[in-house]
C-alpha cells in the first residue's frame, strides 16, 4: 500500500562544515511500495481440488539464488568517496578485456577480492565516485530544464567543456613561466583547460539499479538517488536534501511493469567526542589570540600626537557624480590648494587626481556620470598669530570637467572650486562649474569636430589664485558659458593637542576655530562688499568724466 505523503522538494541544500568531509557518513534506505508481477500462480499439486494452496503464492526463488523478498528493501551506510560497485559494473571488470585504464584494473582487482571473500555487501544501492567517468559524463551533458525535448543552447555547450572539478597542477620552480603571456592563437583544449577556473570540487553519486527481478546489471535502471559535491571551502551540497522528519522521496521507473520505490538519505556521521571539541576550542582560542596580535602589531600602541600649537585636518572625500554637462564620457581632474600661510602638507601627500572616464545615464531631464571615486589627504596648519586681524585662510578644492570622444579628443566642460568645510563632520557638496566661449558658429563647430576649446591657464583663476599679489583682479572681456555640477562627500576629521589641554588653552583654540568656521561666511561678504565699492567707485568715476551740466547732485563714496 502506497504511503499517501511524498516529499516533493528534491532541491539542493548547501552545509558548511570545519570538520574534514571524511568524516561524512550516510545512511540510504530504499523499499519497494508497488510491483506490476508480485504474485507468482501456479497450478494446484492435486486434481480435481476446487481450492487453491496458499503455497502457490509464496514468492519463488530466482535465477541467482536468492529470494525475491530480499530485494524488497535495502539500507546501507556510506562514507565520502566510498566506493559500492554495481551489478553492471562486477560483471563488467571480471572481463580483463575490458580494462583499459590504471583504474580499472584496480577496480578489476577489488571486484576479484570480494568474490573470494563471499560477494558484495549491496545489491542495488551502489556508487559513482569523483574518479569514475560517469561523473565526468554527467557534468558534461547535465540539463539546464526538465523538459524532455530540451535542446542544448550553444552557451551550454560551451560551459559543458569547461572541467569544472579538481584540477592538479605543479608550481613552477622559482616562479619562471614555462609557457608564454599571451596564446594568440589558443587551441581548443586550452580554451577549456583555461577558460574558466572555479573552485576545486569534488563529486560523488549515490545510485540505485532499479530493475526488476532477475535483471539487475542494466543501465537503463540505473537512478540516482542523491548527489554529493563539495569544494575546498567546506561547502557541501547535498541534492536532494537529508530525509530528517520529512517524508520519504520517491522513484516512479518507466516502461510496462511500472514500479514504486521511497527512500530516505539521513546524516548519521559521528558526533565529535568532547575532548576533541574542547581541544579544538582550544585552537581556535590561540589563533584568534594570535590574530588580535597581529592586527595590533599593525596600529601600535603609541597614539601619534600633533605639534603643539598645530591643527592637523584630515579629508576622506570621495568624486560622486557629474551631471548636466553637454558631451559624454566624463572624467574630472580634481585638486586642493593650501594657502601659503601657515599651512602645509607631508612630503609625499598626493593633493590631486584624476577619475575614471564614465559614461553619462539618463536622470530625468539631466545626464548622469557617477564616478564614486575616493581620494584622501591631510594637511597641517600653524596658528601663530591670533590677533583679530589675522584671519585664517581654508584650503580649497577645485575641479576640472573634461569629456572624450571616440578619437580620444577632449574638451573642457566646466571649472568649478568650493572652500572646504572649516569643522569636522560629513558633507555633500555640489559645486557649480562654467567654462570660457568663444561667440559665434564657427568656434561651436571647432569644438565639436577638432575637440579643442578655450581653456584657463590656471584652473585656480575660477577664484583668486593664491599666486596674485594686486590689489584688484580684472576678468573683464572674459566670456563664460554656465554648465553643469559635480558632487562631492567629504568627511572632515581634525586633531589638536589643545583639544586636550588646560581649559585656557581649549579656549584659545575654540575661539581660533570659530574664526575658521565663519571664514566662509566672512570671504563670501567681503567679497560682496568689495565688489560693490568697485561699482560705486567705477560710476563715480563715469560722473566726474561728464560735463557739469549732466551731472546732478554730487555724491560721495562715504555715503
Amino acid at each position: 500500500m502506497a504511503e499517501a505523503s511524498w516529499s516533493t522538494d528534491t532541491g539542493e541544500a548547501v552545509y558548511r562544515s570545519l570538520d574534514p568531509v571524511r568524516n561524512l557518513r550516510l545512511r540510504v534506505h530504499l523499499q519497494r511500495i508497488t510491483s506490476g508481477n508480485f504474485l507468482h500462480y501456479q497450478p494446484a499439486a492435486q486434481s480435481g481440488s476446487d481450492l487453491i494452496d496458499l503455497a502457490t503464492f509464496r514468492p519463488q526463488p530466482t535465477a541467482s539464488g536468492h529470494r525475491p523478498d530480499e530485494d524488497e528493501e535495502e539500507e546501507i551506510v556510506i562514507g565520502w568517496q566510498e566506493k559500492l560497485f554495481s551489478q553492471f559494473e562486477v560483471d563488467l571488470y571480471q572481463n580483463e578485456a575490458a580494462c583499459q585504464s590504471p583504474l580499472d584494473c584496480q577496480y578489476r582487482q577489488e571486484i576479484l577480492k570480494l568474490e573470494n571473500s563471499g560477494g558484495r555487501k549491496n545489491r542495488r544501492i551502489f556508487t559513482y565516485t569523483d574518479s569514475d567517468r560517469y561523473t565526468n559524463l554527467e557534468e558534461h551533458c547535465q540539463k539546464m530544464t526538465t523538459a524532455a525535448s530540451e535542446v542544448p543552447s550553444f552557451l551550454v555547450e560551451r560551459m559543458a567543456n569547461v572541467r569544472r572539478r579538481r584540477q592538479d597542477r605543479r608550481g613552477m620552480e622559482g616562479g619562471i613561466l614555462k609557457s608564454r603571456i599571451i596564446t594568440w592563437e589558443p587551441s581548443e583544449e586550452f580554451i577549456k583547460n583555461s577558460h574558466v577556473i572555479n573552485t576545486p570540487l569534488q563529486t560523488m553519486y549515490i545510485m540505485a539499479d532499479l530493475g526488476p527481478y532477475g535483471k539487475l546489471g542494466y543501465k537503463k535502471y540505473e537512478h540516482v538517488l542523491c548527489t554529493l559535491k563539495v569544494d575546498s571551502n567546506g561547502v557541501i551540497t547535498v541534492k536532494p536534501d537529508f530525509t530528517g522528519l520529512r517524508a520519504p522521496y520517491r522513484i516512479e521507473t518507466e516502461g510496462e511493469k511500472q514500479e514504486l520505490w521511497k527512500y530516505t538519505i539521513d546524516n548519521v556521521s559521528s558526533l565529535a567526542q568532547p575532548e576533541e571539541e574542547e581541544r579544538e576550542q582550544r585552537v581556535f582560542k590561540d589563533l584568534y589570540g594570535r590574530h588580535k596580535e597581529y592586527l595590533s602589531s599593525l596600529v601600535g600602541t603609541d597614539f601619534e600626537m600633533t605639534v603643539p600649537g598645530t591643527l592637523r585636518l584630515f579629508v576622506n572625500g570621495e568624486v560622486v557624480s557629474a551631471q548636466g554637462y553637454e558631451y559624454d564620457n566624463l572624467y574630472v581632474h580634481f585638486f586642493v590648494e593650501l594657502p601659503t600661510t601657515n599651512w602645509s602638507s607631508p612630503a609625499l601627500q598626493q593633493l590631486s587626481g584624476i577619475t575614471q572616464t564614465c559614461a553619462t545615464k539618463s536622470l530625468g531631464m539631466d545626464k548622469v556620470a557617477y564616478f564614486c571615486y575616493p581620494f584622501t589627504f591631510e594637511a597641517f596648519f600653524l596658528h601663530k598669530d591670533e590677533s583679530a586681524d589675522a584671519l585664517p585662510e581654508w584650503p580649497v578644492l577645485y575641479c576640472e570637467v573634461l569629456s572624450l570622444d571616440f578619437w580620444q579628443r577632449y574638451r573642457v566642460e566646466g571649472y568649478g572650486a568650493v572652500v572646504l568645510p572649516a569643522t569636522p563632520g560629513s558633507y555633500t557638496l555640489t559645486v557649480s562649474t562654467w567654462r570660457p566661449m568663444e561667440l559665434g558658429t564657427v568656434a561651436e563647430l571647432r569644438r565639436f569636430f577638432i575637440g579643442g576649446s578655450l581653456e584657463l591657464e590656471d584652473p585656480s583663476y575660477v577664484r583668486i589664485p593664491g599666486t596674485f599679489k594686486g590689489e584688484r583682479l580684472s576678468r573683464f572681456g572674459l566670456r563664460t558659458e554656465t554648465t553643469g555640477s559635480v558632487t562631492f562627500r567629504l568627511h572632515c576629521l581634525q586633531q589638536s593637542r589643545a583639544f586636550m589641554e588646560s581649559s585656557s588653552l581649549r579656549k584659545r583654540m575654540q575661539s581660533m576655530l570659530d574664526r575658521l568656521e565663519g571664514f566662509s561666511q566672512q570671504s563670501s561678504v567681503h567679497n560682496v562688499m568689495e565688489a560693490f565699492y568697485r561699482a560705486r567707485r567705477r560710476m563715480q568715476e563715469a560722473r566726474e568724466s561728464l560735463p557739469q551740466d549732466l551731472v546732478g547732485p554730487s555724491e560721495t563714496l562715504e555715503s
